[in-house]
């Protein structure tokens, strides 16, 4: 009975890491692509590293599997996936016709988000169970997986890379390091409680994407991005109290 539990325990605690090794195998071939110029295809495998870190951690915490190993893999296979990956790719793609200021550009987005896993690994018990501090750096690089898909698709535009993917870049790697809070989307007590409303909901979100998938994925991951400078804009506000609200606005 012994033994046969310990297996089951090794089984369950080995879903979760391949799942994470697919996630590295994803943002390892993303860099392959780069090299070898298929930007497209670099892309759509950092949307699939997404995926797959994604469903390691709620494969992990359905069964109970969660570890300290688990938690040290996945950082190490997301500075590689959403780090390195996406950082290479954007500078190829972009950024190397810039020069030193390029390869400068795409080494800050990287350091910002290893800088990131380390706040979040020593946070995550406390700061950062209900909402992320920072923009996540999964959400980064989708981000960056989504402009170039967009711009690549649309080659009018493709002049205008020059000046919105150096913003872009600096842009993300101020979030990731900054104080800024994004949801987490973990709390999903309202789908728990609706199964139905929540497959109603997630076929929609397939076919939407599957409709125009360039311009849903860019759509979908710059305002998952503004969400969090919003969201504390609009708190902000509400929070000025009202003495100092100045007199002209209280006329």
């Amino acid at each position: 009975m012994k033994s046969m539990k310990r297996r089951r325990r090794r089984g369950v605690y080995l879903l979760p890491n391949l799942l994470t090794t697919a996630s590295l195998f994803c943002g390892f071939y993303s860099i392959v692509a780069t090299i070898d110029k298929k930007f497209t295809y670099a892309c759509v495998a950092i949307f699939l590293s997404c995926l797959f870190d994604a469903l390691d951690g709620r494969v992990a915490r359905m069964t109970g599997s969660t570890s300290k190993f688990g938690v040290e893999y996945d950082s190490l296979a997301d500075v590689i996936a959403f780090g390195v990956a996406p950082g290479l790719l954007v500078y190829m793609w972009a950024l190397k016709g810039y020069g030193r200021f390029g390869w400068l550009a795409a080494f800050l987005y990287v350091t910002c988000g290893a800088l990131r896993l380390a706040r979040f690994n020593t946070q995550v018990e406390t700061v950062q169970k209900k909402q992320f501090l920072g923009l996540p750096i999964p959400a980064a690089a989708a981000t960056i997986a989504g402009s170039i898909l967009f711009f690549t698709e649309y080659g009018p535009l493709l002049e205008t890379k020059r000046i919105f993917t150096p913003i872009l870049v600096y842009v993300l790697a101020f979030l990731m390091v900054s104080n800024v809070r994004y949801h987490t989307f973990k709390d999903m007590a309202f789908f728990r409680n609706r199964p139905f409303e929540a497959i109603v909901v997630a076929v929609l979100l397939f076919v939407i994407i599957l409709i125009e998938p360039e311009i849903m994925l860019f759509i979908f991951t710059v305002a998952y991005v503004l969400s969090g400078p919003v969201v504390r804009l609009v708190k902000g506000r509400r929070a000025i109290p009202e003495e100092q609200v100045p007199i002209r606005e209280k006329i």
